[in-house]
């Protein structure tokens, strides 16, 4: 199990380069930390990697995702995330556990925390859906990106329509949240739920207008029509 960890950090390590580090680090504004590997490069390391080991045990798998989040190194964040989804057939609800620890003790910007949620997270709730109200009781955490986890985890259910009156429950939970991180997170998630349920989210938006924060509105109201972002805008 070392040697596959020493095996894939070689791989990035070798892909590695200043410049890409140098760029990815103005993404963000806490502390994050790279080795400076493309993100197709990453994906493709990834993907390399973990044909030796697909057949191995799902816990055994795990494992190795735990060792890679301990790493706090980003492109070891995201190999941890594509790992954990390649074995979505094998999701259980035992698994649950697992993955909100994950976010609660190893995410600590938002591209670890949006690949995670939107892929692994997003899968999950969408196999167990009684597990949203999990996800309602991350939008009550004290930590930022269990916040905003909330909201990202239901991003690619939200774009085949489901679970709207959940996602308006989380909404409405983080409406007036100060952390603009939070805020980007449920305005996205609003934005994509409108594909499928443009007025129900324009509605809502009229509704909460006066209080929602200027960040989330504008997310949310992002791919609607001219009008409707108008009316939405208007003071």
């Amino acid at each position: 199990m070392i040697q596959i960890i020493e095996d894939l950090r070689e791989s990035l390590r070798e892909s590695a380069d200043e410049k890409t580090k140098e760029s990815a680090l103005r993404f963000f504004k806490e502390e994050v930390h790279f080795y400076g590997v493309k993100s197709a490069v990453i994906h493709q390391i990834s993907k390399e990697h973990f044909k030796p080991i697909k057949n191995k045990p799902k816990a055994e798998i795990f494992e190795l995702c735990e060792i890679l989040w301990q790493s706090g190194l980003m492109e070891e964040s995201i190999v941890a995330c594509n790992w954990s989804y390649n074995l979505r057939k094998q999701y259980e609800p035992s698994d649950f556990k697992l993955f909100e620890k994950w976010v609660n003790t190893y995410v600590t910007n938002w591209a670890s925390c949006d690949t995670f949620c939107n892929h692994t997270v997003g899968t999950f709730v969408e196999m167990y859906p009684h597990f949203i109200h999990e996800l309602k009781t991350w939008a009550w955490s004290s930590n930022r990106w269990m916040r905003r986890a909330a909201s990202v985890s239901l991003i690619i259910p939200a774009k085949k329509g489901f679970f709207l009156n959940d996602i308006f429950e989380i909404a409405t939970i983080l409406l007036t949240d100060t952390d603009d991180m939070v805020q980007k997170g449920y305005g996205w998630m609003l934005k994509v739920a409108c594909q499928q349920h443009e007025q129900e989210v324009f509605n809502f938006v009229m509704k909460h207008k006066t209080t929602m924060p200027r960040t989330a509105l504008r997310y949310a109201i992002e791919k609607m029509p001219a009008e409707l972002k108008a009316t939405a805008m208007a003071k």
